[in-house]
């Protein structure tokens, strides 16, 4: 190789180390960041929430479908 290849290869591996560290990065911020809000709303309407492990429960129920506590109500 001459020195015009091994300058052209060493500019190319260059360049590659350089976008792979910025992808890195990018990723390691992301991973950082909170996670977004869903644009979708989750009612709890007719809902009971238990006192023990604040479960949402069917209005209509009387024990928690998780901890199995006493519904207030």
């Amino acid at each position: 190789m001459d020195q015009t290849q091994q300058l052209v290869a060493m500019t190319l591996a260059a360049a590659l180390g350089i976008v792979a560290t910025l992808a890195i990065l990018r990723r390691q911020r992301r991973a950082l960041e909170p996670p977004r809000e869903s644009p979708f709303a989750a009612s709890t309407e007719g809902e009971k929430r238990c006192p023990k492990c604040g479960m949402g429960n069917l209005w209509m129920g009387d024990h928690c479908i998780s901890c199995g506590a006493k519904l207030p109500g």
